[in-house]
């Protein structure tokens, strides 16, 4: 059986569903260049904002005017708790100001009051996707060591403002994905003649770097946060039981593990330190670096899982999408509208892993099925196909926790309400629990209505999980 005080809720992220692009003082974030695509057609990050571009997170769902709407919605599912982000750029619009905007700050005084009011604990992404495109611009974002300073200040904004209203935190969303799509994570463009590897791992040091010192920095301003880190967890499989094939399985996730690995232990492991000199990475680090990681480590490990993937020694091979990822297809598992592999028992896997290699709690913060809803002659929305595979995603999440011994704190499906999709800027590519009308060209009544999964979930968390039928 889960514990009483589970973290049952949902997530979403600020950029993605906030809208009011430019109200009350907002600054543009690298989000707001990010334009609209498909599953076929990538976004594109564009050089600030361009005419006859379409921008979805300008007005998204419109979230900065209708949370109290929505979050009553929530409150009425029963959540214990709601992941949400603070846009970086509502509370200093270039990232570099030395005062914040007093109007970001209150709209996030409300938002978080809101919550509280219904008993619903607020669980905050520092920096989800979203960098000052200013910072992006002048220095590099992430390249530089600047950055360090402007997101501690930024940090120290937050956690002296809202330590009274938010108890959890974490560092960064999917923090991994910075060598997936760098452009999404951080506003990185490689540039002609740059190396991938240099680059990005020196900026994903300047990250790990800044996350411990956000962490630190945070105890000291209240002694009851807990801050976490926060990753995107893609499991995999060797295609077969060829050794070859188990060795690339090793080598995909150790990609991933390298990041998760310095922020829980406090140091970069033997076969990241291996992995970047074959890489040809020098890191820059100044002479404190290895004590501040030491000192910063994280409480818990935030993570998503949606699929799983294969990895195989051949690799001249028709490939299926996933998060972040094209793989080899399984042919033992179904796939999302989009191409997703569903494996429920990989989110168990998952849970394992992590939880055995790292002895820390764990939270599941981002798990959902992203579908074409329709809406029925009496207006209905009947995604039972959500519903599918939410339970049995659950169900397996209990396993590893009842069965296994993980220590989970909680669980937020992704998208509890429709929002604009990271990967693909599309509208018809829904998560939620709540419908929202608007489409893929930003046309709609931005109107709310409760799926069927809407109320399954309700019944989910007033029995503790027991209740899946």
């Amino acid at each position: 059986m889960l514990q009483r005080d589970f973290l049952w809720g949902g997530a979403v992220a600020a950029n993605q569903c906030e809208g009011a692009y430019r109200a009350d003082g907002k600054g543009i974030s690298t989000a707001d260049c990010m334009t609209a695509g498909t599953a076929e057609r990538k976004r594109e990050y564009t050089r600030g904002i361009l005419p006859n571009k379409y921008y979805p997170s300008h007005e998204a769902i419109d979230f900065y005017h209708h949370y109290k709407e929505d979050i009553a919605l929530f409150a009425e599912m029963g959540f214990k708790c709601f992941r949400t982000s603070i846009n970086w750029t509502r509370i200093f619009p270039n990232g570099d100001e030395t005062k914040p905007n007093e109007k970001g700050l209150e709209f996030y005084d409300r938002l978080f009051a809101e919550c509280l009011k219904y008993g619903i604990e607020p669980v905050v992404t520092i920096s989800h996707y979203e960098t000052p495109y200013h910072l992006a611009e002048t220095i590099g974002s992430w390249r530089s060591r600047e950055m360090i300073g402007h997101y501690l200040r930024f940090c120290k904004t937050i956690f002296r403002r809202y330590r009274d209203k938010v108890r959890y935190w974490m560092t960064f969303n999917e923090i991994n994905v910075l060598v997936l799509n760098p452009e999404m994570a951080a506003g990185i463009r490689l540039e002609e003649g740059e190396a991938f590897y240099p680059v990005l791992y020196q900026a994903a040091h300047h990250m790990l770097v800044a996350s411990a010192e956000a962490v630190k920095l945070g105890h000291s301003i209240n002694p009851d946060f807990r801050i976490g880190m926060m990753m995107l967890y893609p499991a995999f499989y060797g295609e077969t039981c060829h050794p070859l094939d188990q060795l690339k399985c090793l080598e995909a996730i150790d990609i991933h593990y390298f990041f998760s690995d310095v922020q829980v232990r406090g140091y970069y492991s033997s076969k990241g330190k291996k992995f970047l000199a074959r890489k040809g990475v020098n890191l820059k680090k100044d002479p404190q670096d290895e004590e501040i990681l030491k000192n910063g480590t994280v409480d818990y490990i935030g993570f998503s899982y949606y699929n799983s993937n294969v990895a195989s020694r051949q690799l001249d091979r028709d490939t299926t999408p996933g998060n972040m990822m094209h793989t080899i297809p399984n042919p033992y598992l179904k796939a999302s509208d989009w191409g997703w592999t569903v494996d429920p028992v990989g989110l168990r896997l998952a849970l394992n892993y992590l939880y055995d290699r790292y002895q820390i709690p764990l939270f599941v913060v981002e798990n959902g099925l992203g579908a074409v809803d329709k809406a029925e002659a009496d207006g209905s929305i009947c995604d039972y196909y959500r519903i599918a595979y939410l339970r049995e995603h659950i169900a397996q999440m209990k396993l590893a926790v009842e069965e296994d011994g993980v220590e989970l704190m909680g669980y937020t499906p992704w998208g509890c309400i429709d929002l604009v999709s990271a990967g693909t800027g599309e509208m018809k590519k829904r998560y939620g629990f709540v419908y929202v009308d608007m489409d893929n060209e930003g046309k709609g009544t931005l109107a709310r209505r409760k799926k069927a999964s809407f109320a399954w979930y309700q019944k989910v968390i007033a029995s503790n999980g027991e209740d899946l039928d």
